[in-house]
């Protein structure tokens, strides 16, 4: 079986997905190897943990539908 190469899309798609979630799994070791290789993938995940940890210092409640917005704009989805 071919080993899939994770790009940086993999890596944007997987953090929106799992917002929050422990680097543990297959997939998830993968990415944090890439995070590890590139600047512009570990720049966007130090951003959105700094995002998520400003939300819950905060306690800014997003309005309904903000993630999927978020998610077209970053033209991550299907």
């Amino acid at each position: 079986m071919k080993k899939h190469e994770i790009i940086c899309k993999d890596v944007m798609e997987h953090i929106c997905e799992n917002l929050g979630e422990q680097l543990d799994s297959p997939k998830c070791a993968a990415i944090k190897a890439h995070l590890n290789n590139c600047n512009n993938c570990s720049n966007y995940f130090k951003t959105v943990e700094d995002t998520i940890q400003f939300y819950k210092n905060y306690n800014v409640e997003l309005p309904e539908g903000a993630h999927k917005r978020l998610i077209e704009f970053l033209g991550l989805t299907e």
